[in-house]
């Protein structure tokens, strides 16, 4: 794993957003509890600070729709679901990146309106630009938009890492299920080893 670690290397770091993870919020009332127990937060800021000391690229990402979701196209049911709720507004404290995590002013931070962070951005041409050849996922939801990430990664030619310990869903149940499934496109790492 830590040779995965140089200037070739992105990290996707998913919408750890209030909105998403923080108690009491529209999703962090569905997720902020395996958020809290697997220590998400700290492990995520670890692997970024990481990945910085070693030249490579920090993307943490913001789904975010304008006041009146005009930008919003409620097509699957967790965008619905926003829609509903009235959450994650463009420039509101809910749709803010927690202070838990350190953003650089070297880090690309991408907001975007669809689980995968490639869908109408320009990810893809920066990471290229960049010459990026692997990319590293953590966040939340693992069985949304880190799946999402890994996905769209994947079949764009990056080779693909999700960090297990620096992921999480819902329910652990969900997490594991989701991590089994992307197993046939992308590997499993870990915090641990990227850091060791």
């Amino acid at each position: 794993m830590t040779t995965l670690l140089s200037e070739r290397t992105a990290l996707l770091v998913v919408h750890l957003q209030h909105d998403i993870v923080s108690p009491g919020t529209a999703f962090g009332s569905l997720f902020h509890t395996q958020v809290e127990a697997r220590n998400i937060l700290a492990q995520c800021d670890k692997a970024m600070k990481a990945v910085r000391e070693a030249g490579g690229l920090v993307v943490p990402l913001q789904i975010a729709f304008r006041e009146d979701y005009s930008n919003l196209n409620p097509s699957l049911p967790l965008l619905q679901m926003v829609e509903q709720a009235g959450c994650l507004k463009d420039g509101s404290r809910g749709a803010a990146l927690v202070d838990d995590i350190s953003v650089e002013p070297g880090d690309l931070v991408i907001t975007h309106q669809r689980p995968g962070p490639f869908t109408d951005t320009d990810l893809h041409q920066v990471l290229q630009e960049r010459g990026i050849e692997n990319v590293l996922v953590c966040g939340v939801a693992t069985n949304a938009s880190v799946e999402g990430a890994a996905r769209q990664a994947a079949d764009l030619g990056y080779h693909t890492v999700v960090l297990t310990d620096a992921s999480s869903a819902a329910e652990e149940a969900a997490h594991e299920a989701s991590l089994a499934s992307l197993s046939l496109v992308a590997q499993h790492g870990s915090v641990a080893e990227l850091t060791a």
